[in-house]
């Protein structure tokens, strides 16, 4: 019996982390914000969902035609690191939802976080966190 309860955790466990390559809301990516309007307006802009866009099995949203029109050409530059989860809690090796307006764009790549006292954190030493991130990544993807 405990064999089997052990055999559950792992594979609820090992389920968990595979559903983890994107943090959606209702299959929503960035809780329907605009993931060009961060670029274009560096500002948090809220997506109208009947302007919208499937790309890797998420939903995304768009304030404009004209940033729908910038995100099909080039999805890959506006899509936020690390399957739209937070980039500190990634950085510390787990997957934390975030807050739209908890973001900051680092060499034309957008970076979500938990809330706006987790992204100060995370700027303060954002170049090591990143590379913590971009590894810890790797592993939790899978």
């Amino acid at each position: 019996m405990k064999k089997l309860i052990l055999v559950l955790f792992v594979t609820m466990i090992s389920v968990q982390i595979q559903a983890q390559n994107q943090y959606l809301k209702n299959g929503v990516a960035i809780q329907g914000f605009d993931p060009v309007a961060y670029f274009e307006s560096n500002k948090a802009i809220q997506g109208r969902s009947e302007i919208n866009t499937e790309y890797k099995k998420a939903i995304y949203f768009f304030s404009s035609e004209k940033n729908r029109a910038l995100f099909l050409k080039k999805p890959e530059k506006y899509v936020p690191q690390y399957g739209g989860y937070c980039a500190y809690g990634i950085s510390e090796g787990h997957a934390s939802p975030t807050d739209p307006q908890a973001f900051t764009i680092v060499d034309d790549k957008l970076y979500l976080n938990y809330n706006l006292k987790v992204k100060e954190m995370w700027s303060k030493d954002r170049a090591e966190r990143i590379v913590k991130a971009n590894e810890n990544w790797k592993k939790l993807k899978k």
